[in-house]
């Protein structure tokens, strides 16, 4: 079997989507290997997947002054001398890269033994690490049809995201029984990310009563953020956060709400999903999340709401308009490009590898 070098760490986002790979890599004919950072987080994300893991040294490059810049250049040009070395010993017929700091001393080294490299980006504009590391990609997958237009000409591929094939495999049966909802009314699930959102949480509970006139309602508030007054209301279930059991509150959710990274929204995406995003306002982040939204806004798969903007009466409206919308929401993310990411992304991986042997 051909080996493949995967690599991509520094946050959860730049781990997962290489995991959801792993099942097809290998039905392809594939050994998939890692190379990562020596204590990141995808050290322990990967471990557990029982892949062969290597740890390089990694650098952040920043844009702003702080005192590691000055020593992190020599960790990346170490990284860069032991990724090489790595590649040299372990021969892979190509590298897939999900980005994050780690992964360019990788591309870099593969560019330099002619192994051809492939990198994903997640977000609607290219991240610094992937802005340097496409100068060594043969090809450049990514979620957004916008994105294409910040990579170099003939490089880029419109794949969507892989996604864990578990999420598409849940019971509707099985979350009725978990949360003890009945399935008389519409399920509405709401997710706020794993510390939760103030603007959702607020904006949910004080529309309580409207809402629970027309769904039952799973509402994922983040660590923390339970409301012991509400517990036993009729209707209504609120836990901190679901790891093992979200693929059966997918199922059984009629409409989604949710923040926009970019994996979260390709999960929807994938699982045909009626959405409402609520993106993280740019006070809290580079503004990613809102271009995220808005592209899947114009591709009719989203409707959008502003952080800035959440209300009770916001939301509400947002949710029966979608709720009346559901079967053009439904179709346009059927009609999608983006639809099947993981053969598509496959399949550029053994056009690479099968031009390199």
């Amino acid at each position: 079997m051909s080996k493949i070098i995967l690599t991509g760490g520094g946050t959860a986002g730049h781990v997962t989507p290489n995991i959801a790979l792993i099942p097809a890599l290998r039905e392809a004919g594939f050994t998939p290997v890692y190379i990562g950072s020596y204590n990141g987080i995808e050290k322990d994300l990967i471990t557990k997947e029982g892949l062969e893991y290597h740890g390089i040294s990694s650098g952040k490059l920043r844009r702003y002054f702080d005192w590691k810049n000055f020593s992190d250049p020599f960790r990346v040009l170490r990284g860069y001398a032991q990724a090489r070395s790595l590649l040299k010993r372990i021969r892979p017929a190509v590298v897939f890269s999900k980005g994050g700091f780690v992964s360019v001393p990788v591309v870099l080294a593969a560019k330099s033994l002619h192994i051809p490299a492939i990198l994903h980006e997640s977000d609607m504009t290219p991240g610094l690490a992937n802005r340097i590391a496409m100068k060594g990609a043969v090809k450049i997958c990514c979620n957004f049809p916008e994105t294409l237009s910040y990579l170099p000409e003939g490089k880029g591929v419109l794949t969507g995201s892989p996604i864990r094939q578990a999420l598409l495999h849940g019971s509707r049966d099985k979350a009725l029984e978990f949360t003890g909802l009945t399935g008389a009314r519409p399920l509405l699930l709401i997710i706020g990310g794993s510390l939760g959102s103030v603007f959702i949480n607020n904006a949910v509970r004080g529309a309580l009563d409207d809402l629970l006139r027309d769904f039952e309602i799973i509402h994922l508030c983040g660590k923390g953020n339970l409301d012991p007054s509400l517990d036993g209301r009729s209707g209504y279930v609120q836990y901190e956060y679901i790891s093992k059991e979200l693929p059966d509150l997918f199922a059984a959710a009629d409409l989604v709400i949710s923040r926009a990274g970019a994996n979260a929204i390709c999960e929807l995406l994938a699982l045909r999903k009626p959405n409402i995003l609520i993106p993280l306002s740019r006070n809290a982040s580079r503004g990613d999340q809102i271009l995220n939204a808005a592209s899947f806004a114009k591709q009719g798969f989203s409707y959008v709401i502003e952080e800035e903007d959440v209300t009770e009466k916001t939301l509400t409206n947002a949710i029966r308009h979608v709720t009346s919308h559901r079967d053009e929401y439904i179709k346009a993310m059927s009609d999608s490009a983006q639809m099947d990411p993981i053969q598509k992304i496959v399949a550029i991986i053994k056009e690479a590898a099968d031009k390199q042997g």
